[in-house]
């Protein structure tokens, strides 16, 4: 039986006389940390949409439409590659189907410029059934060659199919505001992009927080072990794809009545794909903010390093060179890194700090407010001293 100088481990109370208020003060640590995460946010926002009164020339304001087209992709892929760990090159395609299919909508069938977008959207969806229910019954690297070849087949038979998508000569998409002048054209676009992105975000943040969520967080930790605790690994897999396939159509084709000209090279290119995983990698792939943090850094230095060498294949080597740099020394991203340098630099908190016996009855007082609170120390105290008497008599 330990004396009541003799110092014993166990755990802290929330006694404010004798032990740090540990449970409250993670409760206002959380508190301030949900408080600078809608503060960023808010500002985040305000940045975005008071953009285009800040650009100094249509060229910036139309590098900017650039980005947030980025932003929405890299979004779009996180459905599948940040929730379920399936990295896909492929959502190029994807986007090009998008772009395609509401200039064909537009021009051939006459329907109206948003609303041929969201029937491109609802039509990609529904395509993207059949391929995922074959692609997804692959993993790893089997899963990229997938996503791979369904980039390259889609550009043969958009480029030999001139009859109907125009093959190399391209496509002209009619603009929806034919009366705008080309900077309000971008400023246009530029809000109709924010606003596709705000909803591509709220749509992760709600599946994040979803038991739907939590399935294709545990196909993502160990899709085995998922399935055989009885989560229907496919059927999670089939619907996030398709979540995500309807986002990504979505912003091909609201860049397709942007832009106003399609090329099936440029549509259907597996560099697409491959921006798309460098922007969420380097964010941080399992965060909300993470491919839109991504797609600012790769969507500027894209267009910085086009405008610098020209026509050159050097702006590839630059970001090749910077997913090297993202891969050796920020794994995870960088808003995961930044919070990690974050939670290093506050003070450590221990759950279990060092208390002697007259410690744990004081405490055990204050919690009770009654001087019965001695009773459990004292028990303990007349118990021992009875079990050495009755050592003694036997002895």
């Amino acid at each position: 039986m330990p004396s009541a100088s003799e110092p014993t481990t166990a755990p802290a109370t929330t006694s404010p006389a004798t032990a740090p208020p540990t449970g409250a003060g993670t409760t206002r640590r959380r508190t301030a940390d949900r408080v600078v995460q809608v503060v960023a946010v808010v500002l985040l926002a305000a940045a975005v949409l008071a953009f285009p009164s800040l650009a100094p020339n249509p060229y910036i304001l139309s590098a900017g439409v650039v980005v947030l087209n980025y932003a929405v992709l890299s979004t779009s892929w996180s459905f599948v590659g940040g929730f379920t760990g399936y990295i896909s090159l492929g959502h190029g395609a994807l986007a090009g189907l998008g772009g395609y299919g509401t200039a064909l909508l537009v021009t051939k069938a006459g329907l109206p410029s948003f609303v041929a977008l969201a029937v491109a959207a609802l039509l990609v969806a529904a395509l993207a059934v059949p391929i995922g229910f074959a692609a997804l019954r692959v993993r790893g690297a089997s899963f990229v060659i997938v996503s791979i070849a369904l980039v390259l087949i889609l550009l043969l038979v958009f480029q030999s199919w001139a009859s109907l998508t125009g093959g190399s000569r391209g496509l002209v998409v009619p603009r929806p505001f034919p009366d705008l002048l080309r900077p309000e054209h971008h400023r246009v676009f530029y809000y109709l992009f924010a606003g596709l992105l705000a909803l591509a975000l709220l749509a992760w943040w709600m599946i994040d927080r979803s038991r739907f969520g939590l399935g294709l967080k545990a196909i993502r930790e160990d899709e085995d072990k998922a399935e055989a605790l009885g989560t229907p690994t496919f059927a999670y897999k089939l619907v996030v794809f398709v979540v995500s396939a309807a986002f990504t159509a979505l912003g091909g084709g609201l860049y397709a009545l942007w832009f106003g000209d399609l090329d099936p090279v440029f549509q259907f290119s597996i560099l697409t794909g491959s921006y798309l995983v460098l922007m969420a990698l380097l964010g941080g792939v399992r965060n909300l903010f993470g491919p839109l943090v991504g797609a600012l850094v790769v969507g500027i230095g894209l267009e910085y390093f086009k405008v610098e060498f020209g026509d050159t294949q050097l702006h590839l080597v630059a970001t090749g060179l910077l997913l090297a740099l993202v891969v050796l020394f920020m794994p995870d991203g960088v808003l995961p890194a930044i919070g990690s340098l974050l939670g290093r630099m506050r003070p450590a908190q221990n759950s279990i700090r060092e208390v002697t016996a007259a410690e744990l009855r004081d405490q055990r007082v204050a919690a009770a407010g009654a001087p019965a609170a001695r009773e459990p120390v004292d028990a303990v105290a007349s118990t021992a001293g009875e079990r050495a008497q009755s050592t003694e008599e036997r002895a």
